[in-house]
């Protein structure tokens, strides 16, 4: 849609904010570790019933004249990264009274960023030349009855509108006139709507447990690639370890669209945080394809959610597949030179080792803190600087990063509140009595809700200490305290004795391998082919799945990994199951 063909006039929906609120740079480093530490919005729409929680959910990441833009729900603002690493929230001028839902963006040839996510449902889109200075207009095309909108412009400057999120009415679409400032055309398409008979993964419910309610589909979003359209789309609920993104690919727009083989293309239903669905495909630094999506903490309320960001790709058939192989685990930035995305290969040396803490509240106990579950936490009995946990690795390991995840028991903070910021020092010992500051954040002043920090050289260490100083929050709570780096240690045996019966309507299928000796987990990696083993389930722990995201269409391919802090052992054989 031609700048030029449209006249922009001012709109007096969204809010005038009297001056721009740029926030301190959260910094990361050449590495990064799901979820996305951000200074995450504290929500407002639950206030009534004294629900306190940080929220960061649908991300509409879009790269604009070489610089990015990540746009999530109700966060009165956005972030803006040159380099996809560290990111700057903005607070900008003119936006919605609530902040924007389920947003949408678009980047038009570098000359205009769109926008729009009006919570009510209808709405103008917003434009912007400078996005970095908070400075937006509207256009006057008024779109109305939408939730969960995706904005399109294709390379003939003709623009559409997706839409959708229900567990009834399917993904439509409106094309955008292109000499009426957005205004959509009344015919409306009708695209495609969930199948779960045939696709198991768009089944309701925690591990698709195919409740009495159906799936939902919503958050659509369309990526344009060597001449593919791919109209992205989440099931079955945002809530859920299961949440995931789907993609239809059609020659056009508007279709007809043919769904993908390897369905759902971004998933994450295991390991530390899960999900990974209503999410946006950009080209990052390097043209490395990245997919931003939801992830699940669900603590305080089902809609209490992270950003995760997973290194993306289509392959020589033109398959869309998001890589979350160990997708909470330490990966090299965007930014890196040559390793964009890639799994470092440093392992998780704290998993269920012994907690030591200074106090507890009630029944939240330090066991919760190193037990790779972000629903649980630990709740100190004071908040003050006289706090602390010691975790002892048992056995001496290379210390590359920590990952500190704050919890928001009874937070009490409400909206974009400025000023919050978190302090503390990791101390690292051998013997447990003589101790060297590895990490020092004592001077910190930025919020760091989830603070990844990767040594700048590497420590071997036995005990691990976190001394508090400061939380924005009344109460000192932590979900877990990550240590990541290398045993000294011999890497478990190959996987071996896999077994794979497809059941339940041939939607799902038990996955059973014998279990190996000190194995701390296990990776299931699955495909529609043997070089496709595109999706992947980690489990802690345990020698079986039952797994319930297959398409019964599909023939598939199956294989088993162990792992432990010394690193990943020898994959399991394939196994193919038609």
């Amino acid at each position: 849609m031609l700048k030029s063909l449209i006249r922009y006039i001012p709109f007096s929906g969204f809010l005038i904010i009297c001056s721009l609120c740029v926030n301190k740079v959260i910094a990361q480093s050449d590495t990064y570790c799901n979820p996305v530490n951000i200074d995450y919005t504290y929500m407002i729409y639950n206030a009534h019933k004294d629900l306190s929680y940080r929220s960061g959910a649908d991300p509409a990441v879009v790269r604009f004249k070489n610089e990015y833009y990540m746009f999530v729900t109700r966060s009165m603002g956005y972030w803006h990264s040159k380099d996809m690493d560290e990111w700057k929230f903005i607070k900008p001028k003119q936006w919605y009274f609530q902040g924007s839902n389920a947003p949408a963006a678009f980047n038009y040839r570098d000359s205009v960023l769109y926008m729009a996510g009006d919570p009510s449902g209808s709405m103008s889109i917003l434009y912007s030349e400078r996005p970095q200075e908070g400075t937006w207009e509207a256009t006057t095309g008024i779109l109305n009855d939408l939730q969960d909108p995706a904005l399109f412009i294709d390379d003939d400057g003709q623009g559409y509108i997706y839409w959708g999120s229900s567990n009834k009415f399917p993904i439509r679409a409106r094309q955008l006139a292109k000499n009426k400032r957005f205004r959509p055309e009344e015919v409306e398409h009708e695209l495609f709507n969930l199948n779960s008979e045939k696709h198991g993964w768009e089944r309701f419910g925690e591990n698709h447990s195919d409740t009495e309610l159906s799936g939902y589909i919503e958050g659509p979003w369309m990526t344009k690639h060597n001449g593919k359209y791919y109209l992205q789309y989440a099931a079955p609920g945002t809530e859920f370890n299961v949440y995931g993104d789907g993609t239809y690919i059609g020659d056009s727009p508007l279709g007809p669209f043919e769904y993908a083989a390897n369905n759902p293309f971004s998933y994450k239903p295991g390991g530390f945080i899960n999900g990974a669905g209503h999410g946006s495909t950009v080209k990052g630094p390097g043209d490395q394809y990245w997919h931003f999506s939801s992830m699940a903490v669900n603590v305080t309320i089902g809609w209490e959610r992270r950003i995760g960001m997973f290194p993306s790709f289509f392959d020589a058939d033109g398959l869309l597949y998001s890589d979350t192989y160990f997708g909470d685990y330490p990966h090299y930035a965007p930014s890196s030179a040559d390793k964009k995305g890639r799994f470092t290969g440093w392992m998780l040396l704290s998993y269920q080792k012994p907690v030591k803490i200074s106090s507890q509240f009630e029944a939240y106990s330090g066991k919760a803190l190193t037990d790779e579950n972000v629903k649980t936490f630990w709740v100190a009995r004071e908040n003050n600087a006289e706090q602390w946990v010691e975790i002892d690795l048992i056995e001496p390991g290379l210390v590359q990063a920590v990952q500190i995840n704050y919890n928001d028991y009874k937070s009490n903070i409400y909206g974009k509140v400025s000023g919050l910021y978190h302090q503390y020092v990791i101390e690292a010992s051998m013997d447990g009595q003589n101790w060297k500051i590895i990490v020092d954040r004592s001077t910190n002043t930025k919020d760091v809700p989830n603070d990844y920090v990767a040594l700048k050289s590497p420590e071997k260490v036995r005990y691990i200490r976190y001394k508090n100083s400061h939380v924005p929050t009344p109460y000192l709570s932590i979900s877990d305290i990550r240590i990541f780096g290398k045993g000294y240690g011999k890497t478990p045996k190959k996987a071996k004795s896999v077994t794979v019966v497809r059941n339940d309507k041939r939607r799902g299928a038990e996955i059973n391998w014998q279990s190996v000796k000190n194995a701390q987990g296990y990776n299931v990696l699955w495909g529609i082919a043997a070089d496709k083993l595109y999706s992947s389930w980690l489990v802690y722990g345990e020698n079986t799945l039952e797994l319930k995201s297959l398409n019964t269409d599909q023939i598939y391919y199956f294989a088993v990994e162990a792992f432990d802090e010394n690193g990943i052992g020898e994959r399991s054989e394939l196994v193919k199951v038609e």
